[in-house]
């Protein structure tokens, strides 16, 4: 298959997109172009793969992304045997085009992500709400849809392919345990950046505190001040091969999330990265995280806001290296009986080419 990869608000090195679903097409013979907002993002476009730089849809300014997502498509989506789209506005942008082989990978609930944007008034955010899913609708309609949850389903009305978030499985972590923790991806308020602050403050100098990724505006100065005084190790973005090498051997993976709609149904994938490099977890009780860590017996759940718990957790893991290895084998056995990417790699290309045939002429 010919495949165009579009997106117009995730990173290029999204994990899901470039290190997992565009990975698997190409080792199954498929080629694949990239669209994507290479320069916003500060990526290089890649030498290994067919890449087109577009803009970046962000905030209020949406348009000229949208625009260019849909000059492309209009000059070149007919070239592709499927359109892989990765971003709600997308489905907006392919209104009234007549391009076979339009798929829509639903990452999250957009709408639930809506309520906690800084730039929607407060007043627009049921608009906003209604507008998102009335794009539900009518993609539904016009186009097969993957979802990346189980539980997105019951926003639609018909059955759609589910491929999670699942990760691939690394065959050595034999390394020794150190005193340090790790928050791998992007670093926001609502995702608990103060609150790794502060643990880092409380920790430092017996654990490090280890935090690896882009950060919002919300929280970049704190974190550039704590950097300052020693109190975390701020890497900034990382590649996704060189972040995830960095997990192996430390006490434990943190993911502090606030209690928010669209943190409360969506696994979030450092949890199963964590759990597959031997990491336990120390999780706020979303549902599907505190429900992921429990059933598996592979980390600590701790009250939302609560740094005194957080830091308890982590010190017990430092006091007590049985229990860290009992969590962490319990983690990497978990993930590969039901979390790898293994199986859900070849559901994912299969599903591509069954869409693909079903729209070819």
């Amino acid at each position: 298959m010919r495949v165009l990869v579009l997106t117009v608000v995730h990173d290029p090195e999204d994990a899901r997109i470039r290190h997992r679903q565009i990975a698997a097409l190409r080792d199954a013979g498929h080629h694949v172009t990239l669209a994507a907002p290479f320069t916003a993002y500060g990526r290089p476009l890649p030498d290994d793969l067919d890449a087109i730089d577009i803009p970046r849809s962000q905030g209020r300014h949406r348009f000229a992304a949208s625009r260019a997502a849909r000059q492309l498509l209009k000059r070149r989506g007919r070239h592709f045997d499927v359109v892989l789209m990765h971003d709600p506005e997308l489905v907006l942008a392919t209104v009234g085009l007549t391009i076979p082989g339009l798929v829509w990978d639903v990452h999250e609930d957009t709408a639930a992500a809506l309520q906690m944007k800084p730039w929607l008034p407060k007043v627009g955010r049921p608009a906003g709400t209604m507008l998102i899913r009335a794009i539900e609708r009518s993609a539904e309609r016009r186009m097969p849809l993957i979802l990346a949850e189980e539980s997105y389903a019951a926003r639609f009305r018909k059955p759609h392919t589910v491929v999670r978030n699942s990760v691939a499985i690394p065959d050595d972590i034999s390394v020794p345990v150190t005193d340090r923790v790790i928050y791998l991806g992007r670093l926001t308020a609502a995702r608990g950046a103060l609150e790794l602050l502060e643990l880092g403050r409380r920790l430092a100098p017996d654990v490090e505190v280890h935090l690896v990724g882009t950060a919002d505006a919300d929280c970049r100065r704190a974190i550039e001040a704590a950097q300052a005084t020693g109190a975390v190790r701020w890497h900034g973005f990382v590649p996704n091969d060189e972040a995830l090498a960095m997990l192996p051997g430390a006490l434990a993976g943190l993911s502090l999330l606030h209690e928010q709609p669209n943190y409360a149904h969506s696994r979030p994938t450092k949890i199963v990265e964590y759990m597959a490099h031997g990491l336990p977890v120390v999780t706020t009780p979303n549902p599907a995280s505190s429900e992921l860590v429990m059933r598996h017996r592979c980390g600590s759940v701790v009250p939302f806001g609560d740094v005194d718990a957080a830091e308890a957790a982590v010190r017990r893991l430092r006091d007590d290296p049985a229990e860290h290895r009992r969590m962490a084998d319990a983690g990497r056995k978990a993930v590969a009986a039901h979390y790898s990417w293994d199986a859900d790699a070849d559901l994912f290309v299969h599903s591509l080419e069954r869409m693909a045939h079903a729209t070819s002429p």
